[in-house]
């Protein structure tokens, strides 16, 4: 999301750079239990679960558990008997739902598991889930991250954790956040291979129906990658394909040549935990149309350009120049108005105009333009605190100092912005929610559109019933819909 010049250290020779690796890290080698590879470890056990931790707490605040406690209990318990007998049991494990539509899981070192509500919302049973949490407990007991972070430091020369972070993400450091940035890490191929290997052995192991690993997979390559949907990237951005994986997982499953008949699979109590679950963007926590950024819950609105890529976040709303040069991002500070604005311009590197105080569309406000320096660049914005709803709100947009021409006009209109949300249909949007309904007889997506009919369309509601073509749900199953939320166009 942000730029910055490359810093490299120069070294004459591969040589040099071997030797110093070698020097610093030796020995960084050791067999994993879970794998029975030697794998390249520069980070201790200690040091992964810490790494871990702090990554959470980033995770949780930036983009929000899921508040359903039976549910999270649900998923929780789940993840722990798989956890239970993976090679890796003695780990502090966590096992969360992050309120996003994106369909994603993703875990983090040190044992730290997260699925989004959008991929809970498309799978079917129990044992499926038990698969997806199975795959990411394996990236887990595999190390994957850590031996991510380690070949990066090595290649890097140990410059630090928050180096993995791509350029893009470090020109404007305070925003970048080192467990947003292993979020998004991609995994390799051998990586996606190792841990459906290692996830379909977890679910063997806690008594599953392994067959319906698979039909995992099959809905995942249904679903195109949701850009700028949600606040995590999409299951495919993260998760490279090794190509058909489904059938793979198929063969994989057959060859153990066990009787799966009595295995667990828990269909209707999978569903059950998914009545009245959000389905979709949730409008009230905030949402873009046009150059406007309305969110009914906090009851304000701003101006965000529409060609600026564009993400809303649980503690903060950014958008970046298209050219990735320029930032603006909405958060909360503490104080009043003018006491946050005094607070930022005494800090240090920050060059700060004169604070102009008054009201920003009728609200107490302060604000500031400033010139800065963080040792790698030289920038200029500008900044306004408005107080609103007991909240006091920042307004900061700042680009490097030679492109301010290029973009004061947008960035102090985006931080004159601020105001009052009066529109009362956007104040009264609610999200759209999955349902369940028992169907009384066989019937297809056309027959379930029409006797339950749905705020979605067909391809949704076959996908998220795992249906394709003419295939039809026998009579007395559990069917989703979607109802409520804002009108379809």
């Amino acid at each position: 999301m942000r730029s910055s010049p490359s810093h490299r250290t120069a070294l004459t020779g591969a040589a040099a750079l071997l030797g110093l690796a070698a020097a610093l890290y030796a020995p960084g080698c050791a067999t994993n239990p879970a794998t029975g590879q030697r794998q390249l470890s520069l980070i201790s056990e200690s040091q992964e679960i810490a790494l871990g931790k702090q990554s959470d707490a980033e995770i949780v605040a930036s983009l929000g558990v899921y508040e359903d406690a039976e549910l999270a209990a649900y998923v929780e318990r789940v993840g722990q008997s798989l956890a239970a007998v993976s090679e890796r049991p003695d780990l502090d494990w966590s096992f969360q739902v992050i309120d996003d539509p994106t369909v994603n899981a993703f875990a983090l070192p040190g044992g730290y598991i997260y699925v989004t509500r959008g991929i809970l919302a498309h799978l079917s049973s129990e044992a499926e889930l038990a698969s997806v949490l199975g795959h990411e407990i394996g990236h887990v007991t595999a190390r994957h991250s850590v031996n991510r972070i380690s070949k990066t430091q090595l290649a890097s020369l140990g410059l630090g954790i928050g180096m993995i972070v791509s350029e893009e993400l470090r020109q404007f450091g305070d925003l970048a956040q080192v467990g947003l940035g292993l979020l998004f890490l991609k995994y390799s191929r051998d990586d996606e291979r190792q841990a459906d290997e290692l996830g379909l052995r977890y679910i063997v192991q806690g008594e599953y129906d392994a067959r319906e690993m698979p039909e995992v997979f099959e809905t995942l390559q249904r679903l195109s990658e949701e850009g700028g949907s949600g606040r995590v990237p999409g299951y495919l951005s993260t998760h490279p394909d090794p190509g058909a994986r489904a059938g793979t997982a198929t063969s994989a499953v057959a060859a153990l040549g066990r009787d799966f008949s009595s295995a667990k699979v828990a269909r209707a109590p999978y569903l059950r935990q998914l009545d009245g679950i959000v389905f979709g963007v949730d409008p009230r926590e905030g949402f873009f149309r046009g150059d406007r950024y309305y969110h009914p819950q906090l009851g304000f609105q701003m101006a965000v350009p529409e060609s600026w890529p564009r993400q809303n976040l649980k503690q903060s709303v950014e958008a970046m120049a298209p050219d990735k040069d320029a930032l603006m991002a909405l958060t909360l500070a503490r104080g009043s108005a003018q006491e946050a604005a005094r607070a930022l311009a005494d800090s240090e590197g920050i060059t700060a105009g004169r604070i102009g105080t008054g009201r920003t569309n009728g609200l107490p406000s302060a604000g500031f333009e400033f010139q800065a320096s963080d040792g790698r660049g030289s920038y200029r914005g500008v900044v306004r605190f408005v107080e609103h709803g007991e909240r006091t709100f920042r307004l900061l947009g700042y680009t490097l100092a030679d492109r301010w021409s290029r973009h004061d006009d947008a960035l102090r209109g985006f931080a004159g912005s601020f105001s009052r949300l009066t529109d009362r249909d956007i104040l009264a949007v609610q999200p759209a929610r999955l349902e369940l309904v028992e169907i009384p007889g066989s019937m297809g997506v056309s027959e379930l559109q029409r006797r339950y009919p749905s705020n979605a369309d067909d391809q949704t509601i076959a996908v998220i019933n795992h249906l394709t073509g003419e295939e039809e749900l026998p009579a007395g199953t559990l069917a989703k819909r979607i109802v409520g939320g804002p009108p379809r166009d």
